[in-house]
């Protein structure tokens, strides 16, 4: 499939990211003319995909990187966000809404919910000891 257009982003795993990597992809994504309501359901899928990597996949680790790649075909987004960290265990147990295993951080447990709920599409692949990759799409319609 030949992209319309699309970006790369290498963000150190650092909290203080989160906000630049979530206002970068919605820039990236107003090609596609999104309406407000759009670019808030873009930034609220980054913004708990960046946080989830940091905390969760580069737990204990220093020097982790984010790596984050967005696409635009025809009047689709397509967002890859990825870290090279611990992993998931259990995938399916990590996407029950609530679970959390950060309850001391006070943790919502609501990351891919949240994810899911604002994006048209979802994917999460991920293997111990190698990080996960979160896939992410939003068609961007014309009303």
């Amino acid at each position: 499939m030949q992209y319309d257009n699309k970006v790369s982003l290498v963000l150190d795993a650092n909290s203080k990211n989160e906000a630049f990597a979530r206002v970068s992809i919605a820039a990236f994504a107003t090609q596609l003319d999104p309406t407000l309501e759009q670019l808030d359901d873009i930034k609220m899928a980054v913004s708990e995909a960046v946080t989830n990597a940091i905390i969760h996949g580069y737990e204990g680790i220093e020097n982790g990187q984010i790596y984050i790649q967005c696409k635009i075909y025809k009047e689709t987004l397509y967002i890859q966000i990825e870290d090279k960290g611990k992993g998931i265990e259990n995938i399916e147990k990590a996407m029950e809404p609530l679970y959390t295993s950060k309850p001391d951080m006070e943790r919502s447990g609501m990351g891919f919910t949240v994810m899911e709920a604002f994006m048209d599409n979802m994917e999460v692949i991920s293997e111990i000891g190698k990080g996960t990759k979160i896939c992410l799409e939003k068609k961007i319609t014309k009303n």
